[in-house]
């Protein structure tokens, strides 16, 4: 399988989207390459980082469509004519059916901010603060039917400080994603990257 046609799908600032580019802009996608931004949201920051990185989008609001598994059959036809191999999800904002899923399944990536399985879901950040662990971090993991709970291919962990607000952690969470998600993307357009049920191997 081919990796290294890659569509990064976002629905906001687009930061994550910026450390890949950047990424592959300094030959850190491992022969990578971004071949297109998807968005359901096209007045999102993010579509002008695309239009500035000279990156083609696909931008379609979904309630523009019948059904979601409409709208996700349009992106398809884009994916399967430019010929993506590996959706990375950067603060995508929706759920994927299995529309996209199926036929995309185990080349669909996303990141978290948190060691998963612990605190899945929405404000991952303010839910680690409030239970008070010492440790959270960053996990890259496939993206299955559920919520945050695909295979994780790859985990980095970091203090909690003293002090710490969500604002202040997720700064910190931040920097570790923008190093932590090109490393993996490197890695798949390399095929470097296996999995065997909900083992995941990475080859150095």
């Amino acid at each position: 399988m081919d990796y290294s046609r890659i569509a990064v799908f976002a629905s906001g600032q687009g930061s994550n989207f910026a450390a890949l580019v950047q990424a592959q802009r300094e030959g850190r996608l491992g022969g990578g390459a971004i071949e297109l931004l998807v968005s359901d949201r096209p007045e999102a920051p993010v579509a002008q980082r695309a239009q500035e990185a000279g990156i083609p989008s696909l931008l379609r609001r979904p309630k523009d469509f019948d059904s979601r598994e409409q709208y996700e059959k349009r992106i398809i036809e884009e994916l399967q004519q430019r010929e993506i191999g590996l959706i990375v999800l950067a603060g995508y904002m929706r759920l994927i059916t299995p529309v996209l899923l199926t036929p995309y399944e185990g080349r669909i990536i996303n990141i978290h901010p948190s060691l998963l399985p612990a605190f899945a879901g929405k404000d991952a950040i303010g839910q680690a603060l409030d239970y008070g662990v010492k440790l959270t971090g960053v996990t890259v993991h496939f993206v299955d039917g559920g919520m945050d709970t695909g295979p994780v291919i790859a985990q980095r962990a970091l203090a909690v400080e003293d002090g710490d607000t969500a604002d202040t952690l997720a700064e910190r969470i931040h920097q570790v994603e923008y190093e932590l998600y090109p490393e993996v993307v490197a890695a798949f357009a390399a095929g470097k990257i296996s999995l065997d049920g909900r083992k995941v191997k990475v080859r150095k």
